[in-house]
């Protein structure tokens, strides 16, 4: 029954999203301001992981057909498809779930328990149009471009690690990259990058929004924001993948 109602309150909350913002300047700059605190602030932890999930594939995957009749050219197909499929999205959304979804549940739980979100609403401002759709707006632009950031990252490390391991040459790295590519694979990252940052972001927003208590409860939620947000891109990941391919 708990698992119901909050799972009702979370589509309300939803739902009261769809409306005209009311001071539409200061929407679009709330959401100019959320971009660049997501994509800029994050860059950086995405860019060192991708390279290396990019690298560590090549190198396990140049290993494993060392001693084998496949052509070691494969690596770079196997890194191109391994990271656009399914690493690029999902890892770089379950570390921005750590990241930016604790960030953001703690943020509108500090409001909600120092009383600044119950100010808004006696002034009459829709509070969750004017917290929520902004973090929500800039998330869904943003973590779709730092997905494919993070594509194309990883696919650079796995070139570097597999020239630097000996493994393979340059040439043959990108004979990989070049073979069989599929467009729709790339369109399969996307859809899954939008739907990814809508979870992370509107689920700890619920968290943080609905909190309540001291800091003990903010702490809480920015726990169950993470583990939700994490889960909820597991399943969803697993469906897109059904559904597309």
């Amino acid at each position: 029954m708990d698992a119901l109602f909050h799972l009702g309150r979370y589509f309300l909350l939803i739902k009261s999203l769809f409306v005209k913002p009311e001071n539409f300047t200061l929407y679009t700059k709330e959401a100019f301001r959320q971009m660049d605190d997501i994509g800029i602030g994050s860059l950086g932890i995405i860019a060192i992981i991708s390279l290396f999930i990019g690298a560590v594939t090549a190198v396990q995957f140049a290993y494993q057909l060392a001693d084998s009749f496949v052509p070691i050219w494969w690596v770079g197909f196997v890194v191109r498809d391994s990271m656009i499929l399914e690493l690029a999205p999902t890892i770089s959304c379950l570390l921005l779930a750590g990241k930016v979804g604790s960030n953001i549940a703690s943020n509108l739980g500090s409001m909600r328990i120092s009383e600044q979100i119950d100010a808004l609403e006696i002034m009459g401002v829709n509070t969750t149009a004017f917290l929520i759709g902004p973090k929500i707006l800039a998330a869904v632009i943003v973590i779709p471009l730092l997905v494919i950031i993070s594509a194309f990252l990883g696919i650079l490390g796995g070139l570097f690690a597999g020239i630097f391991s000996g493994y393979m040459t340059g040439d043959e790295y990108i004979m990989g990259l070049q073979d069989a590519f599929v467009p729709f694979n790339v369109f399969v990252m996307l859809m899954k990058a939008l739907v990814f940052s809508f979870l992370l972001t509107s689920i700890s927003c619920y968290q943080g929004f609905y909190a309540s208590g001291g800091a003990l409860e903010i702490g809480n939620a920015s726990t169950r924001a993470v583990v939700i947000s994490s889960i909820s891109i597991i399943i969803a990941d697993y469906l897109i993948a059904w559904l597309l391919l």
